[in-house]
Formats: C-alpha cells, sequence, structure tokens
C-alpha cells in the first residue's frame, strides 16, 4: 500500500513526459489502442488458457508453468488495460514472458508420463436398492 502513492505519481510523470513528446491526440490514440488490445486479449484468454492445458496434457509443462503462463497473460492484459505508459511497458514485458514459456513449451519435447488418463474401461453404473422397491410395492 506504501507503494502505490509513489507509483501512481511515476506513472503520472512518464505519461506526462511521452505525452509532451508525441502530443495530446497520440496519447490519446496511445490510450485508446492500448485499451482495446487488453480488451481483446481478455475476451480471447480461453484461447491461451487451453493451449497451456495442451501442453500440460502432453507433458511439456508442469503446473507450475501452467499456473505463470495464465497469470502473467492476464496480467499484462489487466496492465494494457490500466492508462499509462509504465503500466503498458509492464503489461508488454509480462506478455513477452507468456510467449516465452509458450515457446518453451513448444519447443520440449512430449513427456510420456503425464497425471492424466485417458481411459476407456470406466463404466456409469446406477446402484437400485431392491429392498426399497418391495417396500414401495407392498
Amino acid at each position: 500500500m506504501i507503494f502505490i502513492f509513489p507509483l501512481l505519481l511515476l506513472e503520472l510523470f512518464i505519461s506526462m513526459k511521452v505525452g509532451m513528446v508525441i502530443g495530446f491526440g497520440y496519447s490519446v490514440i496511445w490510450i485508446l489502442a492500448s485499451f482495446l488490445i487488453g480488451m481483446g486479449l481478455i475476451k480471447y484468454s480461453y484461447v491461451s488458457i487451453l493451449q497451456a492445458t495442451d501442453f500440460m496434457k502432453k507433458g511439456k509443462i508442469d503446473i507450475k508453468i501452467f499456473y505463470k503462463s495464465n497469470m502473467s497473460y492476464l496480467l499484462g492484459a489487466i496492465l494494457l488495460i490500466v492508462p499509462g505508459v509504465l503500466t503498458d511497458s509492464f503489461g508488454v514485458l509480462s506478455l513477452i514472458y507468456t510467449l516465452y514459456l509458450h515457446l518453451i513449451a513448444k519447443i520440449t519435447p512430449e513427456n510420456k508420463k503425464t497425471n492424466f488418463k485417458e481411459s476407456d474401461d470406466v463404466i456409469d453404473v446406477e446402484i437400485i436398492n431392491s429392498s426399497s422397491d418391495s417396500n414401495s410395492r407392498s
């Protein structure tokens, strides 16, 4: 909580400096573009989660990397939505980290020993108590 106020001041200072260099119109375009990109990333976040799930099923990543990948993706998308140059920079860095984790997962060979078992020998059974049937008929 103590670091939030200085971080907000730093965000405001950097955004003002960049705004003076690129101009007001381009600053507004930057804010709107980063907002739309962040919203688009959140809207299609299920694709990243499904891809990471597929990597985990194939044994290319473990649960820690799965968690890190998805959390850095969502954090990057949220940081892009928040207006400001500093938060946009952190959001892009977070998304680059997500791409790095996905790239590592793509080049890692498949591990045949995974915790996911696909089995066809599961039988769904319904148990009917015959004593209750005979009591209801009497």
